[in-house]
């Protein structure tokens, strides 16, 4: 039987299966950008398919942390519309 890797959460800090997160990647460029697939290139952090779990990493500024620079507010704006977008799937 195949492992299952696990990632944890970045903002409520449970561990789940890799397929039950969304990734949200930093590429090379420094563009912060939800990965629905899994497989964009660049420096990755996870969190919950939940709309909430997006807005608490927000709040605590969790993907500053994750990726060791400042991200601007902006940005975590734009990564929940395009959860919207995607209806979090």
């Amino acid at each position: 039987m195949k492992k299952v890797p696990e990632r944890t959460c970045i903002a409520c800090r449970t561990a789940k299966p890799k397929n039950e997160l969304i990734r949200v990647v930093r590429d090379p460029e420094g563009n912060i950008s939800l990965d629905f697939t899994g497989k964009k290139n660049g420096r990755g952090a996870y969190i919950c398919k939940d709309r909430a779990c997006l807005a608490k990493c927000a709040k605590s500024k969790g993907l500053d942390r994750a990726f060791g620079c400042k991200v601007d507010e902006e940005v975590y704006q734009k990564l929940l519309k395009e959860y919207d977008e995607n209806d979090g799937n």
